[in-house]
Formats: structure tokens, sequence, C-alpha cells
């Protein structure tokens, strides 16, 4: 309710509904990689997934002409085909050996885009239909409800599968594997399923970011697209379902203020002391604050 009335109360600023198109896309990006957590797999380079669904819906939506609405479904299901491929190869790997297997994909990925130029347009990058045309009066307003609602389904969906029968599989499979296998359940299938899942909608989530831009460049598998999501989740609470996007919208309210403000780099070191102070003292996020609070307040009448 409250997104749906930011615009409303704060008016339609192109710079502010800027701002909150990428924040919806992050926590897309965030939950996406979120859900791959939960089921006890770490990924380090979570952007390769991102990345090939922006390239993926650009390049089908202008060699085509095809709309962005259907090429970013295209995008994310050829993320998912390719998070399967890689779960099917590493599916046996611990949490960090894995994560380090993405990290060197994201770098795979980030170089064979740059060689196949004739197809990527190679460091330059190449146009990518906008979602809504800048033609339309108002067409920022428009594009932020229409992410907004793809924003809501996505979460609703992972909430579902956090809440149903495969969420207490991967939770399980999370906490002890070999109990899970003696309980029967089948983990490299439950594992696979996260693994494509998480990647589906990263790609989503990368699509709808650069069809809002208009262009794509190999900067999208940069490394500091593979930490964002991890920043956010850590920082909100990890395996909760309102951890990535709390953590989302206050690391990037931080962020921009301190942009604005005209911390250009020293807004970085600000924000690593405060995730130091976040891992110290809040391990399980932002999330766990009212708690905290409650339990002070009973020791406290």
């Amino acid at each position: 309710i409250l997104a749906l009335l930011i615009p409303l109360i704060f008016g339609f600023s192109h710079y502010l509904l800027t701002i909150l198109i990428l924040m919806l896309v992050f926590i897309m990006y965030a939950s996406a990689w979120n859900l791959l957590a939960l089921s006890g797999q770490g990924s380090l380079g979570h952007a390769a997934f991102f990345g090939i669904g922006g390239y993926t819906s650009a390049i089908i939506a202008s060699s085509l002409g095809i709309s962005p609405f259907a090429t970013i479904l295209v995008g994310g299901l050829f993320a998912a085909f390719i998070g399967v491929l890689i779960g099917l190869t590493c599916v046996r790997l611990k949490e960090w050996f894995l994560a380090m297997v993405t990290f060197g994909f994201a770098i795979i990925a980030h170089t064979i885009t740059t060689e196949l130029s004739w197809l990527t347009g190679g460091w330059d990058g190449i146009p990518a239909e906008k979602l809504i045309s800048i033609t339309i009066p108002n067409y920022i307003l428009y594009e932020y409800y229409l992410v907004l609602l793809i924003t809501v389904i996505v979460i609703a969906i992972i909430y579902l599968i956090m809440k149903s029968k495969i969420g207490l599989a991967l939770e399980a499979i999370r906490e002890n594997e070999l109990e899970a296998k003696v309980m029967g359940i089948n983990v490299t299938k439950y594992k696979l399923m996260a693994f494509a899942v998480s990647a589906f909608f990263a790609g989503v989530a990368g699509a709808l970011e650069i069809h809002h831009f208009g262009y794509i460049t190999p900067e999208v598998y940069g490394i500091d697209l593979s930490f964002l999501p991890i920043i956010y989740c850590i920082s909100g609470g990890l395996f909760t379902i309102e951890g990535p996007i709390l953590g989302t919208i206050l690391i990037t309210l931080l962020d921009e203020g301190l942009k604005n403000f005209g911390f250009t780099y020293e807004r970085f070191v600000i924000i690593g002391l405060i995730l130091v102070l976040i891992v110290i003292f809040l391990p399980k996020g932002f999330v766990s604050i009212p708690e905290k609070i409650k339990s002070r307040l009973k020791s406290h009448p």
C-alpha cells in the first residue's frame, strides 16, 4: 500500500521513481539469492544469471522485434536453464565450494560476452528496447507500477515456496543434508529446483533493469552486482521473506542519502562499517530488531 502511495505523496519525480524502480528490481534479485541460500547453497556470482537474463531479453527483443514483456520471461527461463546446468555439475559441492564455482562462472560469462561482439556489442554493449516507450506521457510512472506489480508477484511466489513442503525440504537440507536424505528427501532434486527458481527470478530482475535503462554492457556481470544481494540479505535477515526487502530498502536509502550529501567514495567505507556492526550486533539482520526490543522491555519492566 505504501509503495502504491509513494508517487502520489511525493510527486512524479523522475529521480525518485528511478530509485524506486531499481530498488524493486534488487528486492527481486536479493529475494532470489535468498531462496538459493535457504537450500544451503551459496552463490558469489549471481550476477551471471542477472546478466544472462538481461542480455537474452535484450537480444531477442531487438533482433525479432518482440515486446520486452515477452522476452523478459524468456531471459528468466534461459538463466534458469543455465542455473540447472551449473547445479547438475556442482550439486554435490558444499556451500563455499559452490560459491567459488558461481563466482568463476560470472567471470566466464563476462569474458564470453565481451568476445562475442557480433552478438553482444562487446565492451560497448547493445541498446535494449525500453519497457515503456518514452513517448508516452509519464511513462516512468507506468513503468514503476508495472515493476511494482511484478515484484509483488515474485515475492508472493517465493513466499509460497518458502512456506510450502518445498521450503521445509530446503530448510532440512540446509540444516543437515545427511539427515534430510535419511528422511527420504530427494536432495539433488530440491537443490536443482532451488537453483532453477533462483536463477529464473534473477534473470527476470536483470531483464527488467536492462529494459528500464534501455542499454546493456558487460558491466552487468560486475563483482559488485554479485555481492549486492548478499549484503541486502545479511543486513535485512537471511532465510526470511522480509529480510531481503528490508535490507534492500534501508541500504539503498543509506547509499543514495550519502551520495546526495557528497560522499562519493566515503560512503562505501561508511556502509562497510555499518555492515560489520550488523554482523556483530544484529546477526539475524534488521528483522530481529523488534524481537530484541521486546526482549529488552520484558527484562526491564
